[in-house]
């Protein structure tokens, strides 16, 4: 039996790389899926886990807080002791994906102007002798 989830959610913090003794990359963030509607919506936070050569790339620089992802891989749970003394559970999930979705939250972007010069470039058009000229108009007669 396979044990595979996979969800949308949104990242809660900042992703974070670091390294087991072993030298081993282990990047680790925090991302929230809602679930159900109205008054029985809840918002689980799963721990997700990434480890090796993909922990070390670029990733960790597009996973900010409320960056949208889409996350796939095996789920656990495990049982800790809070400060007050009661037990409490966590989910965590060891990835196999991290796709990005969606934009960030806009707030957390800076803000990117685009001035237009009004001007439009168009790509040069290339002259072959073996090529057809792909601006010519369609020809409603060609019987296929």
């Amino acid at each position: 039996m396979s044990n595979v989830f996979s969800f949308t959610g949104t990242v809660g913090r900042d992703a974070e790389v670091r390294y087991a003794p072993s030298g081993l990359a282990v990047l680790t963030v925090t991302v929230a899926n809602n679930i159900g509607f109205g008054d029985k919506e809840k918002t689980l936070w799963i721990r997700v886990t990434l480890f090796g050569k993909r922990a070390e790339g670029q990733l960790q620089n597009y996973l900010k807080k409320g960056q949208q992802v889409f996350v796939s891989g095996e789920l656990s749970q495990s049982e800790y002791q809070a400060k007050d003394g009661t037990t409490k559970t966590s989910l965590e999930l060891t990835a196999n994906i991290i796709d990005l979705i969606g934009k960030r939250n806009e707030a957390s972007q800076p803000q990117q102007n685009y001035q237009s010069s009004g001007v439009r470039e168009q790509a040069p058009v290339r002259q072959d002798d073996n090529r057809d000229n792909f601006d010519a108009p369609y020809d409603d007669d060609i019987p296929f």
